[in-house]
């Protein structure tokens, strides 16, 4: 049951809604019902400890072996994820013409499963796999197939989960991880196709959820803290325009200055009463 102040913010973002659509931003927040760790506490400050580096990636074997041995643990639980009734209710949304255009900083591609169309991966995606020698692309599933073959000492080894698919494993284990080779060319670089903290997003990807923020009403942010700039500059363009920025999140975030309202409820439960309002 909602409390009142609640049903309140959710009526006045369904007016703001009803008259022109919004854009979506989507984070971590989203996802953490469907079973897929978060990053941040509700004060914004980073659980656990600093994911790799892209320099670090780059840099050295080691370094990629370690995030192969780690990553081969945690891909089955993002694998077996399935989207949960907010994606379900933002599809919906999307399908009955509501909002403009969905975007997310996830890496998860719960949206899509949920029926949406055309998202704007912000940061990727973990069901693919990039070549950094050809810039050939193949499939994750494809790749987990090979390091299971090749790591079979790692079958049954229970690693506590983290966000995007990485695990807290023992070091121990990591020496003797096989890092698998590019199926096109052999090559040892091989990363997820997603941005590393230290990368940027694509120059396409970013212009065109600029392009998405220049064409629409408003902004929801749902489940997001704003924390990385490629979401918060999303914000300020949008405040820059003189549009409506609102967030459904529990907790605080970068951007809670430019926020026009900031509705601290759950998504589950927010979202599938927005898209049910929306649709009367």
């Amino acid at each position: 049951m909602l409390d009142r102040l609640l049903l309140e913010q959710l009526d006045h973002l369904q007016l703001l809604m009803a008259e022109q659509p919004f854009a979506v931003l989507t984070g971590a927040g989203i996802s953490t019902p469907s079973g897929i760790p978060d990053y941040r506490d509700k004060a914004g400050v980073r659980r656990g400890r600093q994911p790799m580096m892209y320099q670090e990636f780059l840099a050295s074997h080691e370094a990629r072996r370690r995030y192969w041995a780690r990553a081969m643990l945690g891909w089955p639980r993002v694998r077996q994820a399935r989207p949960n009734v907010a994606h379900e209710a933002l599809a919906s949304l999307q399908g009955a013409q509501k909002i403009s255009g969905l975007m997310t900083q996830n890496v998860d591609t719960l949206h899509d499963q949920a029926g949406s169309q055309d998202v704007i991966e912000l940061h990727g995606s973990l069901h693919r796999v990039l070549c950094l020698d050809c810039c050939q692309r193949s499939e994750r599933d494809a790749m987990q197939q090979l390091m299971e073959a090749q790591n079979p000492y790692l079958a049954g080894v229970d690693a506590v989960q983290a966000p995007d698919g990485d695990t807290l494993l023992d070091p121990a284990f990591e020496a003797r991880f096989q890092v698998p080779h590019c199926p096109h060319c052999a090559g040892e670089r091989m990363k997820p196709d997603v941005v590393f903290f230290g990368e940027n997003v694509a120059q396409p990807t970013a212009a065109k959820a600029m392009e998405l923020v220049g064409n629409s009403a408003g902004l929801l942010v749902v489940g997001s803290s704003l924390m990385a700039y490629s979401a918060f500059r999303l914000c300020k363009a949008m405040q820059d325009q003189g549009k409506p920025v609102i967030a459904i999140n529990l907790g605080q975030t970068r951007a809670d200055e430019l926020l026009e309202m900031k509705i601290e409820g759950s998504c589950e439960l927010l979202l599938p009463l927005l898209a049910q309002q929306l649709a009367i």
